[in-house]
């Protein structure tokens, strides 16, 4: 059987093999090859992009244990106010539908040997964790423990699973029903820095918190994952213009529209894998100008000179980047 091509700017064809609501406006989709072909393998917390019925491309993180080559699963929570990517998956994906997929990438990585994990999940933001959850099996290398936070049960997906009894000394799920006063503490899982590794995922607001309780940790044991891409515009953003020292040529970054964007759009590569500000991997020196930091990797020492191209966006009317 011939592989997949998996090349990174080629989509494979994948149809959905099965559709499944696992929580109140949350759905997974099983997607398998078209042609049968073996899918590239993937390791947890990676993501792939979709194409979505309505054209839109968006980035879903795969949920299923990565030694399984046969399918990808991956999880939608119906947005109604986004940008329509999700209301067409909900809406418009169905049973046996061809999805242009592009093979899996990983900014998101488990790290092998860690002596401890330590996970914390908002909403949707359990998909990566569960793969990595899945991935550390009935006798993992090592302990872990999750906080998975949602706003009720009905809401909670893949509850049972992660209630079952292998695991249900180790997951701990809170639901405050919307209501901050609710809200579960997480200072005292925090307060010690410890030897393990935490991985957080879920809503902005959520990550800037744990980020602000971890500001003690080694910076190599705290990780990110966030679904907002670096398009999304915000209510005070303004159009901005960078220079690009090496070749002196200047580019004006449109609201709505990343930096990183804005460069591809006229030609110019740079690296980037994430996309959401929380990878690192399109870092960039800052030569002047002032940014509008919107990452989870700097430290504030690092933001005067340092920029993530990806997400970030200008104070001042010019950014000169050392690209």
């Amino acid at each position: 059987m011939t592989p997949m091509d998996t090349r990174a700017d080629t989509p494979m064809p994948l149809r959905i093999a099965r559709i499944t609501d696992v929580a109140q406006g949350i759905r997974s989709f099983d997607l398998v090859p078209a042609d049968g072909a073996p899918l590239p393998p993937f390791t947890p917390g990676s993501h792939v992009r979709v194409q979505t019925p309505d054209g839109a491309l968006r980035k879903y993180s795969l949920c299923n244990d990565a030694a399984e080559r046969h399918r990808y699963v991956i999880a939608v929570k119906r947005e109604p106010g986004g940008q329509g990517g999700s209301v067409s998956m909900h809406d418009a994906a169905h049973e046996g539908r061809i999805l242009p997929t592009w093979p899996p990438d990983n900014a998101f990585a488990l790290m092998a040997g860690a002596r401890a994990y330590l996970f914390i999940a908002g909403g949707i933001g359990i998909t990566p964790i569960l793969s990595m959850i899945r991935c550390l099996g009935a006798s993992p290398p090592a302990p872990w423990k999750l906080y998975y936070l949602t706003r009720s049960p009905e809401t909670t997906a893949f509850a049972d699973e992660l209630r079952s009894a292998q695991w249900q000394r180790k997951v701990h799920i809170h639901h405050d029903h919307g209501d901050p006063l609710q809200s579960v503490d997480l200072w005292p899982a925090l307060a010690t820095p410890n030897s393990a590794h935490l991985y957080c995922c879920g809503p902005r607001a959520l990550m800037e918190s744990v980020r602000d309780m971890t500001g003690h940790w080694s910076p190599r044991h705290v990780h990110f994952e966030s679904f907002d891409e670096g398009g999304r515009a915000q209510p005070d953003d303004q159009p901005f213009r960078i220079r690009l020292a090496r070749s002196q040529r200047e580019l004006e970054v449109p609201v709505g529209q990343s930096i990183l964007a804005t460069l591809r759009a006229h030609g110019c590569n740079a690296p980037s894998s994430c996309e959401s500000g929380t990878c690192g991997t399109c870092r960039t020196t800052l030569l002047a100008g002032q940014a509008q930091h919107r990452d989870m990797v700097l430290l504030p020492e690092e933001m005067s000179g340092q920029i993530m191209i990806c997400v970030s966006r200008a104070k001042s009317p010019l950014l000169v980047l050392d690209l």
